[in-house]
């Protein structure tokens, strides 16, 4: 058996303008986002020692896995599966524009049949492309995790996954047995932790959007949601 916990990278100045980060270059973690980070590393640090610790290449990723890697002395590896979604044009674009946008609201209603539109910076997908990749890594790490447990000690490996709000959405919803068109209810505040048990191939979620703040912060990101799912997760409930 394995455990996967999936970590949403902290708070960064995109999230808190509402900027669709994407795969831009150099989008760090704010004051706030390294503060989340460290409560993160620390309250998985406190439960668990990870065997792995695998990380989206992007730099607000890489600084939310290097405060786990500091606390727990477990080193980052780097995964372009588990990387953000391939926003393609609508990268580095403001939310409020994008939802003036006919491709808004299928993103909200029928995700299973978005593709990105295309741009000569930035590289674009669907967003079943992006939920197909980040499964089979989570599912590949989740295997690898259970080989190494029963044939050491029989137990149960522990790996951490620091991801995206979207690509972290859509492996919750393949784990619930959801359709992908149903993954805009679940929602994650930055810095959240979910967490996936495997046993063999098949996943039961055992939490979703955990935060150092508890239930405070869950009830305070409850306030702020709107009808809409905020592309790219959500902003969390301090700004």
């Amino acid at each position: 058996m394995a455990t996967i916990i999936l970590l949403r990278h902290g708070r960064t100045s995109a999230n808190a303008s509402g900027v669709l980060a994407g795969w831009s270059p150099d989008v760090h973690l704010d004051e706030l986002g390294r503060t989340q980070a460290d409560a993160a590393a620390a309250a998985i640090s406190a439960c668990c020692t990870p065997e792995r610790i695998v990380a989206s290449p992007l730099v607000r990723c890489q600084e939310t896995a290097d405060a786990l890697r500091a606390a727990s002395g477990v080193a980052v590896e780097t995964d372009d599966a588990v990387g953000e979604c391939r926003y393609g044009a609508w990268t580095g674009r403001k939310l409020s524009d994008l939802a003036g946008e006919e491709l808004w609201k299928q993103v909200q209603e029928h995700p299973s049949q978005v593709t990105f539109p295309p741009s000569p910076q930035f590289e674009h997908e669907s967003m079943l492309a992006m939920q197909r990749r980040a499964v089979d890594a989570v599912r590949a790490l989740a295997r690898e995790l259970d080989e190494r447990s029963s044939d050491e000690q029989g137990g149960s490996g522990v790996g951490v996954v620091v991801s995206h709000g979207d690509v972290i959405k859509s492996m919750l919803s393949d784990a619930l047995g959801q359709h992908l068109d149903d993954f805009q209810r679940i929602v994650l505040a930055p810095a959240s932790m979910s967490v996936i048990r495997f046993v063999g191939d098949r996943p039961f979620v055992l939490a979703m959007n955990v935060t150092s703040g508890g239930l405070g912060e869950a009830v305070g990101l409850a306030r702020s949601t709107s009808a809409e799912s905020t592309v790219g997760g959500a902003t969390g409930a301090t700004q």
